[in-house]
C-alpha cells in the first residue's frame, strides 16, 4: 500500500505542475484594479484551469499509474471521469430517480469537478489499461480488441460505479453537513477543528461540502458573504476564515523549505523548483494543491501533521478574535485585500501568529521526516547507494572472459554472503540478492555489461547480452565454491571499456532489408515496456505487437541460436549483423510452452519464413506481454539504420528498416 500511495504521489506531481501557472494569473487578476478587462481575462484563465482539476488528476493518475505510459490510458482516464460527472449531474439525477429536479439532493452539485471523482476516475483506468491493452477479441469484435477495449471497460466500470455513489454519495455529503453543523457551536475548539477536517478531506474532494457549512449561507454562517458585507460581530466573523493566512503565507513555504533541506544532494535542485513554484503559489495567493499534493501521498503522515497544524492555527486566531477574510483563498492578495476591511479585527496580529506557524512547519516537517524516513520529493532512493570506484579482480591464467566476467560481476554484487538467487533469461543476468543496496554499478560495469537495473531491495538484473548463458554458468560456479574476489588496484572509472573489434566478416557497406517479424502493429523499441530494450541496451530495432501467433524471419540469414526456453532466436545475415528475435516480455519464465519453434540451429532462413508458432493467449493469460522485437545486437558494426513506418499496423511482407555496415 505505501508503495502504491508513493506511485500515486509521483503521478500526481504531472497534474500539480500546472496549477502555479494557474494561482499566478489568479493573483496578479486580483492584485490589478477589478474595474480593468484585463485582470478580469487573466482570472478566467486561472480559473479555466482550476476548475478542471479533477480531470487533471484523472488523466495525470490514469498515465502516470499505467505499466506502460500510454495516450490511451489517458483517454481512458477521461471517459471513465465524464460518466459519473455527466449521469450523477442533478439533471440527469432527477430523470433517473423520478423527481422534480428542486428536489435532487443537493450533495449532486457537488459531483462535477470533484477531485475524488478525478482520483477514482484515473486508478481504475490505470488498472484497466494495464489488465486489457493487449487482449484480444474474437475476429468478428477484433477492431475493439487491446487499446481500444480499455475506454470501453472504462465506461461500464463507471456505469457500475455511477449507481453505488447515486446511493452512497448523499450520505457520505450529507453526513458532512450535519457535523459542520454540529461543531459550529464549539467556538474556537470548533475552528480548529474546521481547520482540521478542511485539510484532511482535500484528497477526497470533500471538504467542498464542509466549506459550504462555515463559508457560505447552508447553515446560516456565511462568513465569507458576511465578512465583505460588514455584517456580523468584529472579532467572531471570520473566525473560519482568518486561521489559514498564517498556513499558507508562512506555514506552509516553511514546510516546503524543510522538505527542500531534506531532498538528497542529487535531487535537490529539481526539488527546489518544485517547492519554490509551489511555496511562491500558497503565499502570493492561497494556492496550496502543488505543495500539499507533492507530499499527500508519498508521505501521508507528514500531510496529517500538516492537518494538525492548520486546525492548530484555527483554533488559536479564533480563541484570539483576529480575523481577515478571503474570497478566493488565504494569499497576499486577500489579505492585503481584506486588510482594511472594517470588520476585520487586528489582521495585522496574524503576521505575527504566521511567523510563529513558519517556525512550527519548518521544525515539524524536518523532525518528522528525518524521524520516521518519509520520502518527500526528492528522498526517493537512487538506483544504488554504493558506487564506490571499480577495482580489478585477480584472474587465474585459465579464465576464459565469460569467467572473467562473471568475477567482477560476483565483486560488484557483494559475493557469495549477498546472493540468493542466480538466474538469467535470454540476454539478462536475472539476481535475487539479500540487499541491493550493496552492489556496486562501477564494479559490475567493468565487466562490460550493456546496463544494470535495480528493480528494488532483493532483485537487480544485469545486462549482457546472448552470451548471458557462459557468463550465468560461471557465476553459478563461483558461488558453489564460496569463492572469495581478490581485487587489486582500482580500475579507471572514467574510462569507457574498450570498443569491440570490428568481426572481421562484417561486410563493409552492405546493406540488409528487415521486414515485420508478425502481423500486428508496429511499436518503436523505445516504447515497449522492459527498460532493457527499451533503453537499447542490447542494441537497436524494434517491436510488433502481434494480432495472431504466426512469428517469420524478418530478414535473410542463418539460425544461429535457439534458446532452451524457445522465446528467442538468433539471426546472422550474411552481411555479418547478429539479430535477436526476441518473442514476448518476460516470457523466459513460461519454460517454452507457448512456442512452437519451426526452425533448426544452422537452417538457412528467407525473410517470412515461419520460425515459430506462438500460443499469444498463454502469454496473456500468463500475465506477460506479446510484445515481439527484433534487434541487432553488434550495433558497432552498423553505420546507418533507416526506418521505414513506425507506429502502424504492418504484415509480413512489410519492409521496415534498413541497416546499412560500416
Amino acid at each position: 500500500m505505501k508503495t502504491y500511495l508513493q506511485r500515486m504521489g509521483r503521478s500526481l506531481q504531472l497534474p500539480v505542475a500546472v496549477l502555479p501557472a494557474a494561482a499566478l494569473l489568479e493573483g496578479i487578476g486580483h492584485w490589478l484594479p477589478q474595474n480593468w478587462g484585463f485582470s478580469q481575462f487573466l482570472q478566467v484563465g486561472g480559473n479555466a484551469i482550476l476548475s478542471q482539476l479533477a480531470l487533471l488528476f484523472a488523466i495525470g493518475l490514469s498515465i502516470g499509474m499505467a505499466k506502460v505510459k500510454d495516450g490511451a490510458a489517458a483517454m481512458a482516464g477521461v471517459v471513465a471521469y465524464i460518466i459519473p460527472t455527466y449521469v450523477l449531474a442533478p439533471k440527469q439525477v432527477s430523470m433517473l430517480m423520478g423527481i422534480g429536479i428542486k428536489n435532487v439532493n443537493p450533495a449532486f452539485n457537488a459531483i462535477a469537478g470533484n477531485v475524488f471523482i478525478g482520483i477514482i476516475a484515473g486508478l481504475i483506468a490505470a488498472a484497466l489499461f494495464d489488465r486489457f491493452h493487449e487482449t484480444k477479441l474474437p475476429m468478428a469484435l477484433s477492431f475493439f480488441s487491446g487499446k481500444r477495449l480499455v475506454p470501453i471497460l472504462s465506461t461500464l466500470v463507471m456505469l457500475v460505479i455511477s449507481v453505488i455513489l447515486l446511493f452512497v454519495w448523499p450520505v457520505l455529503y450529507d453526513a458532512l453537513i450535519n457535523f459542520g453543523k454540529f461543531i459550529v457551536n464549539l467556538g474556537w475548539i470548533g475552528s480548529g477543528l474546521f481547520g482540521f477536517f478542511n485539510r484532511l478531506l482535500i484528497p477526497t474532494g470533500l471538504h467542498q461540502a464542509l466549506n459550504q457549512v462555515f463559508e457560505f449561507n447552508i447553515a446560516g454562517i456565511n462568513d465569507i458573504g458576511n465578512f465583505w458585507a460588514n455584517h456580523g460581530t468584529k472579532g467572531v466573523t471570520g473566525m473560519y476564515l482568518a486561521g489559514f493566512f498564517p498556513v499558507m503565507m508562512f506555514g506552509l513555504p516553511a514546510g516546503a523549505l524543510a522538505i527542500y533541506k531534506n531532498a538528497l544532494p542529487e535531487r535537490k535542485k529539481t526539488t527546489a523548483g518544485l517547492m519554490l513554484a509551489g511555496a511562491f503559489a500558497s503565499f502570493f495567493t492561497g494556492v496550496t494543491e502543488p505543495l500539499e499534493f507533492s507530499f499527500m501521498f508519498v508521505a501521508w503522515p507528514l500531510y496529517v501533521i500538516h492537518a494538525i497544524f492548520t486546525g492548530l492555527s484555527m483554533a488559536f486566531a479564533a480563541f484570539m478574535h483576529w480575523t481577515a477574510g478571503f474570497t478566493f483563498s488565504a494569499g497576499l492578495v486577500d489579505y492585503i485585500l481584506s486588510f482594511h476591511m472594517p470588520i476585520a479585527n487586528k489582521p495585522y496580529m496574524l503576521l505575527v501568529q504566521g511567523v510563529v506557524m513558519a517556525v512550527i512547519y519548518y521544525f515539524g516537517f524536518d523532525f518528522a521526516i528525518k524521524k520516521f524516513n518519509l520520502m518527500t520529493p526528492g528522498r526517493e532512493p537512487l538506483e544504488t547507494n554504493n558506487d564506490a570506484p571499480a577495482q580489478e579482480v585477480a584472474a587465474s591464467n585459465t579464465d576464459d572472459k565469460y569467467m572473467i566476467m562473471a568475477k567482477k560481476v560476483y565483486a560488484g554484487i557483494g559475493g557469495h554472503d549477498n546472493i540468493s538467487v542466480i538466474d538469467n533469461c535470454t540476454t539478462r543476468l536475472r539476481l535475487q540478492l539479500k540487499d541491493t543496496s550493496k552492489a556496486n554499478k562501477s564494479q559490475i560495469m567493468s565487466a562490460g555489461v550493456a546496463g544494470v537495473n535495480v528493480l528494488d531491495k532483493v532483485n537487480i538484473q544485469i545486462v549482457v547480452g546472448t552470451e548471458v548463458q557462459f557468463v550465468a554458468d560461471a557465476l553459478k560456479k563461483l558461488f558453489d565454491e564460496n569463492a572469495s574476489i581478490e581485487t587489486s588496484k582500482a580500475a579507471s572509472t572514467s574510462q569507457k571499456p574498450a570498443a569491440p573489434e570490428k568481426p572481421s566478416d562484417i561486410k563493409s557497406g552492405e546493406t540488409d532489408i528487415f521486414y515485420s517479424v508478425a502481423n500486428g502493429h508496429l511499436e518503436d523499441i523505445e516504447k515497449v515496456s522492459d527498460s532493457t530494450f527499451a533503453q537499447k541496451m542490447l542494441g537497436d530495432g524494434y517491436a510488433v505487437v502481434p494480432t495472431d501467433g504466426k512469428i517469420v524471419a524478418p530478414v535473410d540469414g542463418t539460425i544461429t541460436t535457439i534458446f532452451p526456453t524457445k522465446h528467442a532466436l538468433g539471426i546472422k545475415t550474411a552481411n555479418g549483423l547478429e539479430v535477436l528475435v526476441h518473442m514476448g516480455i518476460d516470457t523466459v519464465q513460461l519454460k517454452g510452452e507457448p512456442f512452437d519453434i519451426k526452425v533448426e540451429d544452422g537452417q538457412a532462413v528467407k525473410h517470412g519464413d515461419q520460425l515459430a508458432q506462438v500460443d499469444l493467449d498463454k502469454i496473456t493469460s500468463a500475465g506477460k506481454k506479446t510484445d515481439m522485437m527484433v534487434i541487432v545486437t553488434n550495433m558497432p558494426a552498423v553505420s546507418y539504420m533507416k526506418y521505414n513506418v513506425l507506429d502502424k499496423d504492418v504484415s509480413l511482407d512489410k519492409e521496415v528498416v534498413k541497416v546499412t555496415t560500416k
